[in-house]
């Protein structure tokens, strides 16, 4: 990788007008549908409801079923691939709603659940555990609700930070499939037996529009077209090539690769159609600019998935998604630029590195690794004048310092504060390079990180 000639100082292009009017709708338009849902809850709840203490909790019980319901489909849709929200909003700030929006309906499941139990109990003046078999018994539906809820439940306490350490992906992915289930038996659940539904055939009709539109995009982008773009790529693995400690490139050949409009530091979800792999799709960053119908990730070994990639034939079919991700070349705003990997962040880095290049700006990158083994692809980083390389090999704990802390950062970039600061690797590497460039007088508007964690 080489300099090219100097350009004048570039400037990020503007989001198109297009991408910034999806951006500003996309939360007025979740929140116009929760208040559309309090008000069908409103007109179709009888004013007498409130008068009793029982009354009042069923009514909030059902508001929160109804809310849940509603929220999921919209959680749904943010991880659809839903050109529409991935245009305007970008995959990774829809995974965080995606995951926030989990919290949030998995507690108004349990608050609809215990609201209606205990208000239930209070109307028909028996306890609450004699409650729970008479309305089962009552209502045979309620057992769908029953397994529904629970794997709500599951769901959401698989998704624990502390669960997604113990877990590995292929079984947090298995028990998150469920969740597929669990909306399909509380859907029935409200339109076979709920209040708001039984009486206005127009709602039900509404609810069931809403939840069909949902699983209809979801199969045309989740299913229909990735399966579509696997037949007309074509890819291959062509060659697994080993980098370092615990890292690996992946080359891989297909067809009209350029259809695709990949950028350096983008990702795809990939799925290699092979033993132990065609479960799951993985998100793997590119680690050179896609060319000549090849594409390079360069993966460490994170995980079961992981780890098995070096063991991947010549010849094996892949399925990929994307490319998603805007850690790309379009963020920065100055001319000069200072990248910073650890571990498989170099991947990313490397392929933005030769982004930004093209673009004229003038690079330092920073490479931290455990030991001098681990630093993966640095003889692609050929000094120039536009580009400085710097290997900071050592654990710490060996060093007797962080070399990305303040002092020796600025120590390694003195003029640090005058550039734009990209940063790849694991959750602790990138949350010090942020405290660090803070601290340093570099804007937050100019930081710019993306994390490579199991």
């Amino acid at each position: 990788m080489t300099a090219t000639a100097t350009h004048a100082p570039p400037v990020a292009p503007p989001m198109a007008p297009g991408a910034a009017r999806r951006r500003s709708a996309v939360l007025p338009v979740l929140l116009l549908g929760a208040v559309a849902v309090l008000v069908f809850w409103w007109t179709g709840t009888e004013a007498t409801a409130g008068t009793t203490p029982g009354g009042a909790l069923t009514g909030l019980g059902e508001l929160a079923g109804l809310l849940a319901s509603y929220l999921v489909c919209a959680q749904l849709l943010l991880i659809g691939r839903v050109p529409w929200f991935e245009r305007g909003i970008g995959f990774d700030r829809l995974v965080a709603w995606h995951r926030s929006l989990g919290t949030t309906v998995v507690l108004l499941v349990l608050t609809h659940v215990l609201a209606m139990i205990v208000g239930g109990s209070m109307l028909d003046g028996i306890s609450v555990w004699a409650e729970v078999p008479q309305a089962l018994a009552r209502q045979a539906y309620l057992w769908l609700a029953l397994i529904g809820t629970v794997l709500f439940v599951a769901v959401g306490l698989s998704s624990a930070r502390l669960a997604r350490r113990r877990l590995s992906y292929e079984v947090w992915f298995a028990i998150h499939l469920t969740i597929y289930v669990g909306v399909f038996l509380a859907f029935f659940h409200q339109v076979a037996g709920g209040t708001h539904f039984v009486q206005s055939p127009v709602a039900r009709t509404a609810w069931i529009l809403l939840y069909s539109a949902t699983a209809a995009a979801l199969l045309v982008w989740r299913v229909v077209l990735p399966l579509a773009a696997h037949r007309r790529l074509a890819l291959r693995v062509a060659a697994v090539v080993p980098e370092g400690t615990g890292l690996s490139s992946v080359w891989l050949e297909g067809r009209d690769l350029g259809r695709l409009e990949a950028r350096g530091g983008q990702f795809f979800l990939v799925r290699f159609l092979a033993p132990g792999h065609r479960g799951t799709a993985h998100p793997y960053s590119l680690s050179t600019v896609p060319a000549h119908d090849r594409l390079r990730f360069t993966v460490g070994a994170l995980g079961d998935h992981s780890s098995s990639v070096p063991a991947l034939r010549p010849g094996t079919r892949v399925q990929v998604e994307g490319p998603f991700g805007r850690f790309t070349a379009d963020r920065a705003t100055r001319r000069r630029v200072l990248l910073i990997a650890g571990g498989a962040g170099i991947g990313p880095i490397r392929a933005l590195a030769e982004d930004l290049l093209a673009r004229g700006h003038e690079l330092v990158v920073v490479h931290r690794a455990h030991d001098s083994a681990g630093l993966a692809l640095a003889g692609e980083f050929t000094a120039s004048a536009n580009l400085r390389y710097v290997a900071a090999p050592g654990r710490r704990a060996e060093l007797g310092y962080d070399p990305l802390a303040p002092p020796y950062l600025q120590r390694l970039v003195p003029d640090i504060a005058s550039r734009d600061v990209f940063a790849c690797g694991p959750p602790a590497m990138t949350d010090t390079v942020v405290r660090s460039a803070r601290a340093l007088g570099v804007p937050r508007t100019a930081i710019h990180h993306e994390e490579i964690a199991t």
